[in-house]
C-alpha cells in the first residue's frame, strides 16, 4: 500500500471518529523525517486518548510500524510517529496555541474524501 492511501485510511477513521479539522499535509518535499502529516482536533481530553487509540489501531491494521507515541494523560496534544506518517491529535485550544498547520501551510493538502 502506497503511504499516502494509507494517510487518507488513516484520517478517514478519525474523521468516522468524529475527530474534527482533518488535514493531511504532504511534507515530504520540505521535511526529512516524514512524508505526510494528520492533524485532528478533539473535543475533549477523553476524545483526545480515543483518537489516539483509533489512529494506532488503523495503522496496525495497515501494517504500519508504530514507531512512538507521546503526549498521552491530560497533555491536550498527542503525537504518533508512523515513520512516513506523522499524526497530531490536538485539543482545539493546544492546535491553536502551537499553529502547526500555519507552520506547513505551504505544503500541499490532500483530499480525505
Amino acid at each position: 500500500m502506497e503511504i499516502k492511501e494509507a494517510a487518507v485510511k488513516i484520517a478517514k477513521e478519525l474523521s468516522d471518529r468524529k475527530g474534527r479539522d482533518i488535514v493531511v499535509i504532504d511534507i515530504g518535499e520540505k521535511s526529512s523525517f516524514a512524508d505526510y502529516m494528520i492533524n485532528v482536533t478533539a473535543s475533549s481530553e477523553r476524545q483526545l486518548g480515543a483518537l489516539g487509540d483509533s489512529a494506532e489501531d488503523a495503522a496496525v491494521k495497515l501494517e504500519l510500524t508504530v514507531k512512538g507515541i507521546e503526549g498521552r494523560g491530560g497533555s491536550g496534544w498527542m503525537l504518533l510517529d508512523l515513520g512516513d506518517i506523522i499524526i497530531n491529535v490536538f485539543t482545539g485550544e493546544t492546535r491553536e496555541k502551537y499553529s502547526i498547520d500555519k507552520i506547513w501551510s505551504d505544503c500541499p493538502s490532500v483530499e480525505i474524501e
